[in-house]
């Protein structure tokens, strides 16, 4: 996925209200930008870091800019929650997910009951729902998620395990969008309840797959499937 304008670069300021970031821009100017993350960022939060903002055209928005990312120990994380669909859909169209290949058709935001699925993939024979989230939270050389509860989080999977009930196939996949962990798990002290969950899924046939996002800025590019431990 690469950006279609050249980011802004600035340092992080504060974040506050969840989805508000003030941000002091290299030519001295300050800032407010979205924040799409709605979780605790814990891990991925630094003020004084250097980050990166995309401007935005669009005059119904109140802010000028969208958070997309930033630098910790010397790595870009990504934070922007919208761009793993980007990732999954592109990738899952040119069949570049292992376990995810030789899908003809793909579709983003299909609904499946009273949910909507971020992809849906077919073929002649299989067709396949795939929910997809963002991960940032690290701890040590683990991958986690969520960072914060999240009740639609299960609900997502009790979805997908209606999916496979129903003979097709299910998968949870996570965009890891830091490049300085190894190993992706639920967070099972953050929200012991999710990680039930998935446990109770993948028991049931829900696929779960981890895929690791080089973040630059310049592009986000998929580079290798993580192991799970679940």
């Amino acid at each position: 996925m690469e950006f279609q304008e050249k980011l802004i670069h600035g340092t992080l300021i504060k974040r506050y209200k969840r989805f508000l970031a003030d941000v002091k821009l290299d030519n001295g100017e300050e800032v407010t930008a979205h924040c799409t993350n709605s979780g605790s960022m814990k891990s991925c939060l630094k003020n004084g870091a250097e980050v990166y903002l995309t401007p935005v055209t669009d005059p119904k928005r109140k802010t000028r800019f969208t958070w997309e990312m930033i630098k910790i120990n010397g790595d870009w994380v990504g934070i922007n929650t919208g761009n793993p669909n980007k990732l999954a859909f592109e990738a899952i169209s040119r069949g570049e997910i292992p376990g995810l290949e030789n899908y003809t058709a793909v579709k983003r935001e299909v609904k499946f009951g009273d949910s909507r699925f971020d992809v849906f993939a077919e073929n002649e024979s299989k067709k396949c729902f795939v929910e997809v989230k963002n991960v940032t939270l690290k701890e040590g050389k683990f991958a986690l998620f969520p960072d914060a509860v999240t009740t639609r989080g299960q609900k997502h999977l009790k979805t997908l395990m209606e999916v496979k009930k129903q003979g097709l196939r299910a998968v949870m996949l996570y965009i890891v969008q830091r490049s300085d962990v190894e190993i992706f798990a639920p967070a099972m002290e953050i929200d012991p309840d999710y990680a039930k969950a998935l446990k109770e899924a993948v028991l049931n046939g829900v696929e779960v797959i981890a895929m690791q996002a080089k973040v630059t800025p310049e592009k986000i590019e998929l580079v290798k499937k993580l192991p799970v431990k679940i």
